[in-house]
């Protein structure tokens, strides 16, 4: 893997991680179509690094407020024993516990279907076909009225459905943040909150996924400069996608990824 490759791996998983357009599908269309070969564990380990600063320096503020508040509870109900049920008071902390219990959801269905998932990383045609069903997805948006969407706390009921969709999208060509997104809409979510809890709810799934992949034995594998670059490269893509696309929820216009993805899919599946 060359510099070259790795700073256009970098692009290609900032972008697509954060934009609903599926990071999973485009690299592995990619790796098919234009020959990059997949990444060397250690460089996925990188890219998926620099994605995970992007999301902490973008959420920065609602990360610090969640850990205090959290912490300020919890030291609280242990001193005063106050019940659990007055964390609605505290809105930070009961966003971490909110995602807390989306996390687990998306954990088991990791667990459950890894090995299947990891033999559909050889397929393009089914990409082609998950990114069609990945524009359906974000078209339906376009169908919840406005007043619908102005929930501003979580709950059980809209975690545990986004926990699942965050789960499903372990298929590649089925975009994370567009189906927990959208999944959150359909609850009732705010456009704000959707996208909040949509990319703070992939913190642990990021953290996840590099732990079960870091491997001691393969830090040989890659130079440190293409290691770094995969870090740096993803987390500006990762950036700038997260700002585009909490940019265009909160006007309502998540669908305009739609033809995209259909139109990427439709080539996809007439290519192969």
């Amino acid at each position: 893997m060359n510099i070259d490759q790795t700073i256009i791996l970098g692009i290609i998983q900032g972008l697509t991680e954060f934009l609903p357009i599926s990071s999973s599908g485009h690299l592995v269309i990619f790796q098919h179509l234009i020959g990059l070969r997949s990444p060397e564990l250690l460089l996925d380990i990188s890219l998926h690094v620099g994605t995970l600063l992007a999301v902490l320096i973008f959420f920065w503020a609602d990360i610090t407020s969640m850990v205090t508040e959290s912490i300020g509870f919890v030291g609280t109900a242990l001193r005063k024993r106050r019940p659990t049920s007055e964390i609605k008071h505290s809105p930070h902390a009961a966003l971490s516990f909110w995602i807390l219990i989306g996390t687990i959801p998306t954990a088991l269905l990791g667990v459950i279907f890894n090995l299947f998932v990891q033999e559909m990383f050889g397929s393009t045609c089914l990409v082609g076909f998950t990114l069609i069903v990945t524009g359906a997805i974000l078209g339906a948006s376009r169908l919840i009225p406005d007043h619908f969407t102005k929930k501003k706390e979580v709950g059980l009921i809209s975690a545990m459905a986004v926990g699942l969709a965050q789960g499903a999208a372990i298929i590649p060509g089925i975009s994370r943040s567009g189906a927990t997104i959208v999944c959150g809409l359909f609850c009732g979510l705010s456009r704000d909150m959707a996208g909040r809890f949509s990319f703070l709810l992939s913190i642990p799934a990021i953290i996840g996924a590099s732990v079960l992949k870091f491997d001691t034995a393969e830090i040989t594998e890659i130079g440190l400069i293409p290691f770094l670059a995969g870090i740096l490269v993803s987390f500006l893509a990762g950036l700038t996608a997260l700002k585009i696309t909490m940019g265009m929820l909160r006007k309502g216009n998540l669908y305009y990824f739609s033809p995209y993805c259909f139109l990427a899919g439709t080539v996809v599946l007439f290519i192969t």
